[in-house]
């Protein structure tokens, strides 16, 4: 039987769909293994099924709901094509419907833009100087590194942001999905606040000189950064976009604080059980979750498939996996709001530095 059947590894290399999210679809009935071994519980695949699950893999790239694609590969498998086309044809309208009605309120936003005023502009001929411990920065930057965006499209979010008020340096990166904030402390800038956006490898290059246990200097001069450490400088242009109100985005409702112990919650967050995203939501891929829960006893612990209850929250786990590490602590807060509120994750020493993960919508 195996010889003319297809493993699940096989499975996912020839229909382009993951393992995990082969598995995923047999938990949800929608594309059941021909047969599955009782003694191994390995899953195989028949031949027919291939054409399915690429089919699958199509009209999930499409944004088809799984409740359609039950019915468009049931209809496929007995031939019913009339059904096949009618399905196709309501989801095609769906989503011009919503093109429509989403270009109406990109419009609305771009004239609304152009009403605006950007407050966080920096003259070309401002000069700003100031001075950071280089522990401080560098320990700032490997906190909110990890979180700052890599696409394209989104110019603005490409870098690392360097908000500069009073005697304080807040660092902030996000990519829509997280967001990290640390701060550092600063001497010799008294004039208004000041923002200016670091591009990524720039800041990167600026990281790197930050090994010495001393101050350093940062000078914003129009569109160019510079950061002096001795005799050794990183510098380069600014980007010219606006960054998102940040400290508006990270003003969270009050919610269930859980204190962890990292190596272990990491361990289990590795080994624990994974879903599969089966919404659009992350820069159009599905990706592995992580269903977390608060016990009675007020401990955080990985849900285990079946296992999902009210005020259970879903994120991409490789993000939670990044913001623990970025975390740099054994112990670190949790912070729980709705299920639809973000995941903050809080150093125990200060509020100045966090991260938080936006959740992913489980699909039924």
């Amino acid at each position: 039987m195996e010889s003319e059947m297809r493993s699940i590894g096989e499975m996912a290399r020839d229909s382009g769909l993951s393992v995990s999210a082969l598995r995923f679809y047999d938990g949800a009935g929608v594309l059941v293994p021909a047969w599955v071994d009782p003694v191994s519980g390995y899953r195989w695949y028949g031949p027919e099924q291939l054409e399915e699950a690429r089919l699958l893999a199509r009209l999930r790239r499409a944004g088809m709901p799984l409740a359609d694609i039950r019915l468009v590969l049931a209809g496929w498998s007995s031939e019913n094509t009339d059904l096949v086309r009618k399905l196709l044809q309501a989801h095609l309208r769906r989503l011009e419907l919503g093109l429509s009605d989403a270009r109406v309120e990109f419009s609305t936003v771009r004239a609304l833009l152009e009403c605006r005023e950007n407050p966080m502009a920096l003259l070309r001929t401002d000069t700003v100087r100031l001075a950071v411990s280089a522990p401080e920065l560098a320990a700032a930057l490997d906190a909110v590194r990890f979180a700052a965006s890599t696409d394209p499209e989104l110019p603005m979010l490409g870098g690392v942001l360097f908000d500069i008020e009073g005697e304080t340096l807040h660092v902030v990166a996000t990519d829509r999905y997280r967001m990290a904030v640390a701060q550092a402390g600063t001497t010799g800038h008294g004039g208004p606040r000041v923002q200016v956006i670091v591009p990524s490898p720039l800041a990167d290059a600026m990281r790197a000189l930050l090994s010495d246990d001393a101050s350093v200097q940062l000078t914003v001069d129009g569109d160019r950064v510079a950061l002096e450490a001795g005799d050794r400088q990183a510098a380069g242009q600014r980007l010219h976009h606006d960054f998102p109100d940040y400290r508006r985005l990270v003003r969270l409702p009050a919610g269930h604080r859980a204190l962890v112990d990292v190596p272990a919650f990491r361990a289990a967050v590795e080994t624990g059980s994974v879903r599969v995203s089966e919404v659009r939501e992350q820069d159009g891929a599905s990706c592995d979750l992580s269903v977390l829960k608060v016990a009675g006893d007020g401990t955080v612990c990985v849900c285990e498939d079946g296992d999902d209850g009210q005020g259970d929250i879903a994120v991409n786990r490789e993000f939670l996996l990044h913001a623990l590490a970025a975390g740099a602590r054994d112990q670190l807060i949790l912070e729980f709001g709705a299920p639809t509120a973000p995941l903050a994750i809080r150093r125990t020493d200060g509020e100045g530095t966090f991260s938080m993960l936006m959740p992913v919508r489980l699909e039924n």
